[in-house]
């Protein structure tokens, strides 16, 4: 089933790599959609795809690259909307 996912990341996730550790796996898994930093020292993060296959990232993005250290996920769930072609990082 096809879902969409609208995530927060906290804790030391700026300058870690931890876009570009997302998109990797994002695109490994056939996800679309995007990852950014934002202002507040969070990543912000708009992925869609197989609810399984988003629940596995989410899984990979509690644990994150070596550097960082993740204090908590939020993930909000929304509705489907097949906007994105693939899954790329954004730089605000």
């Amino acid at each position: 089933m096809k879902s969409r996912a609208h995530i927060f990341v906290s804790g030391v996730v700026q300058g870690v790599y931890y876009r570009d550790f997302t998109q990797s796996h994002a695109t490994a898994m056939e996800l679309t959609g995007w990852v950014r930093n934002i202002d507040d020292g969070r990543v912000e993060i708009t992925v869609e795809g197989e609810r399984d296959r988003i629940d596995h990232l989410v899984e990979r993005l509690r644990s994150g690259p070596p550097a960082s250290r993740v204090d908590d996920v939020q993930v909000d769930w929304e509705e489907y909307s097949g906007g994105f072609s693939n899954f790329q990082v954004r730089y605000s």
